[in-house]
Order: C-alpha cells, then sequence, then structure tokens
C-alpha cells in the first residue's frame, strides 16, 4: 500500500515571528530535564472525552491555513490547565533544574516594536520581512520580556513568554505533563458548545463586555487597551469557559504537540484522537494573542490556527499542559 504523505508548511506569520526568518546559530541537544514530583492533575480541569465538530467554515477566516472543512472528531478523556503556565510556574521549573531557554541560548528573542525600552533605538534592531512590528532584541527572553532592564516581578501570574516549543516540551516532560494535541486543545476551548467562533458564543463582546484579552485599535500603531490590557493580562482573568478554562483564546499562543500543515485534517485524516502529521517544519499554535485584530489576524477564533518552528519564541507565544488520566 502506498503510504500517505501530508503537506508539511512553515507559516511563521505575523502573529508569531519566525526564528528561521533571521539568521542565527543552531542549538542541539535539547535536554528534557528531570520529572519531579508534581502530581499531573494539580491546577487543572477533567475534559470528559466525546464526539464535537472540529474546524470551521467561517466566512472571514483564513481558508489555507486549514481552518476547514468542519469534520467530526473523538477525543478521550484528559486534562487540560485551567491556565497558560504562569510565570511563576515557569521559575520554579528553572529553579528546580537550572533550565536555560533557547532565547537564552540563542541571546535574542522577537519583542513588540512598541514595547522595546525606546532608549535602545527600537528602530535600529532587526525585523523579520513583512513585519516591522517584531525587534529582534539581545537579551530579551522569559524573565527580560522586553529585553535589558525588564523583569517579571510585577507579573509573576501573566503567562510566561519567549517560550520555544523545545521549551514547553521540557516542562512538561518535568512536570509530569504534556502538551495538548490540537483535536484536544479546541475540543475543550469549545467549553461544551457546538461550532461557536468564542469559548463563549459567537459575539465577540456580549453587551460590552470584553472577554478576552487581544488588539483594540489601528494595529500596529494604536491600541486602545479597551480590554484593560496592552501586553499579557493574568492567566486566570476574565470568565472561564464551560470546562473551567481561563483564557483559551486571546493573551498568548498556546503550543500543540501537532506538526503543522494545512492539509491533514482533510478526508485522510483520522476522526478519533487525530494527532497531526507524523513529521513536519512548523508545529501549531492555537488560541491567538493580545495582538491579534480583526483587521489583520482575526485568529482569536477557536478553529484559527497557525504555526513556527520549534525553536521560535516571541513576546506574546506561551503554552498550557495537558495529562493523560491515570489507567
Amino acid at each position: 500500500m502506498k503510504s500517505k504523505t501530508f503537506k508539511s508548511e512553515n507559516t511563521g506569520s505575523c502573529c508569531s515571528a519566525s526564528r528561521n526568518s533571521i539568521s542565527h546559530k543552531t542549538i542541539k541537544n535539547i535536554t528534557s530535564g528531570s520529572s519531579n514530583s508534581v502530581l499531573p492533575t494539580d491546577n487543572m480541569s477533567l475534559v470528559k472525552g466525546g464526539r464535537f465538530l472540529m474546524g470551521t467554515d467561517y466566512e472571514h477566516g483564513f481558508t489555507n491555513d486549514g481552518e476547514g472543512p468542519i469534520r467530526e472528531v473523538h477525543v478521550n478523556n484528559f486534562y487540560m490547565g485551567k491556565t497558560a503556565v504562569t510565570n511563576s510556574q515557569f521559575a520554579k521549573f528553572v529553579n528546580a533544574t537550572g533550565y536555560r531557554t533557547e532565547s537564552e541560548k540563542f541571546g535574542w528573542s522577537f519583542v513588540f516594536y512598541s514595547f522595546v525600552n525606546p532608549c535602545n533605538r527600537p528602530e535600529a534592531y532587526q525585523s523579520p520581512p513583512g513585519t516591522p512590528w517584531w525587534k529582534k532584541v539581545d537579551g530579551s527572553s522569559w524573565n527580560h520580556p522586553e529585553g535589558p532592564g525588564s523583569d517579571i516581578r510585577e507579573r509573576m501570574n501573566h503567562p510566561v513568554v519567549h517560550i520555544t516549543w523545545n521549551d514547553a516540551t521540557t516542562y512538561c516532560n518535568w512536570s509530569g505533563k504534556r502538551l495538548p494535541t490540537e483535536a484536544e486543545w479546541e475540543y475543550a476551548a469549545r467549553g461544551g458548545l457546538e461550532q461557536k467562533i468564542y469559548p463563549w458564543g459567537n459575539d465577540l463582546t456580549p453587551n460590552g463586555n470584553h472577554l478576552c484579552n487581544i488588539w483594540q485599535g489601528d494595529f500596529p500603531s494604536l491600541n486602545s487597551a479597551q480590554d484593560g490590557f496592552t501586553g499579557t493580562a493574568p492567566a486566570e482573568y476574565y470568565e472561564p469557559n464551560g470546562f473551567g478554562l481561563y483564557n483559551m483564546v486571546g493573551n498568548v499562543w498556546e503550543w500543540q504537540t501537532d506538526w503543522f500543515t494545512s492539509s491533514f485534517h482533510g478526508s485522510t485524516a483520522s476522526s478519533f484522537n487525530p494527532v497531526g502529521p507524523p513529521t513536519g517544519v512548523s508545529k501549531t499554535m492555537k488560541g491567538g494573542s493580545y495582538l491579534c485584530h480583526y483587521t489583520y489576524c482575526n485568529r482569536y477564533r477557536i478553529a484559527a490556527r497557525t504555526s513556527n518552528t520549534p525553536d521560535s519564541s516571541s513576546g506574546n507565544l506561551g503554552f498550557r499542559c495537558a495529562a493523560d488520566p491515570p489507567n
């Protein structure tokens, strides 16, 4: 029988800049770290598995991202983090293991231009092609999110950012958890609702209330911050969805375990616990971030998706853990 082939892609979109867009050295031998005694179910919700309709045919979506077609998918029971992993949680991991993130090893990450210290002349920093709002800032990392002179002391309950897929996987291995599959993530984000655009329904701001952290105003020049934030919000903010999960859309992009392709989730994909293609170039990301705006990147919808290379990082990219129930 002829083996199946899948089209793998590296989008490296405006949503989160790709490290491949900037010349850099390669880091090898990413270590998995040693496991600790953290219970996999700490700060997690048990999501009862079942059938759901994955994907979307939303008329204002991105068909080239492979958001559709809508298809019936089944997932087993799993645990999902109630929040994205926070700076406080990641700091405990670093203190316990001495782990250095890839941003620290590379010596730089991508920072949104308006967050760069003006004394550092942000216009002088290198940007990826087509996305001048991203700046390659030396010294930016999870604990110095805007570069030298910045810190996370007032943001310990915010999602950790500047995290690569490799970093996220290492943390998950250490904590006895794993990254979610895209199907698990989307099922969890829906919170029991069927084919809604957002975790709470189809209206972005019901009764004028902001329920997620995204960009308001004119991107990329003016953020009116009507939702209360120009950067990250606390990980446990706004109302949780029907499964008790916070900020499943907006705030920070979240890594998935799946390799990305725009064609995998079609007729050839499994409908039971799909896990994405076996190989690829980029890893899937879901949820959107505080930089998403409807005029250029309305990927803060549940079914929206994008990707980036496993060694890429930016100031709007974090992760959330999943775990299997005990046998």
